[in-house]
């Protein structure tokens, strides 16, 4: 096989990977009997996706309105909030609750 030598201009530099920061409220949330299921699987697969790239994605929105600052990714009927902190290059979990609780005004 041959191999192709790069340049200097073809080569792609990737960004640098975001850090995760879980709240106090996320983690109180995390570890009640509902959504410790949810946590593995939040660990060991979205983490990685937001690591990567926090802002876009099949179940990544932005938030519109007075909360466009926040993210929601949807797990099927839950949702997990956060924020980004992109001087940081932080990504801040906020939340998870259940779809149909998560978007109710208090």
């Amino acid at each position: 096989m041959k191999q192709w030598p790069i340049s200097s201009e073809e080569s792609t530099v990737l960004p640098a990977e975001f850090e995760i920061a879980e709240t106090a409220t996320f983690q109180k949330r995390a570890e009640s009997p509902n959504y410790r299921r949810f946590y593995h699987k939040i660990v060991e697969g979205i983490y990685p996706i937001l690591r990567n790239n926090p802002y876009f994605g099949p179940n990544i929105k932005r938030l519109k309105g007075d909360l466009k600052s926040i993210f929601r990714y949807r797990i099927a009927d839950y949702r997990l909030f956060y924020t980004i902190d992109p001087d940081a290059k932080r990504v801040y979990i906020l939340e998870i609750q259940n779809r149909k609780d998560a978007y109710k005004k208090k």
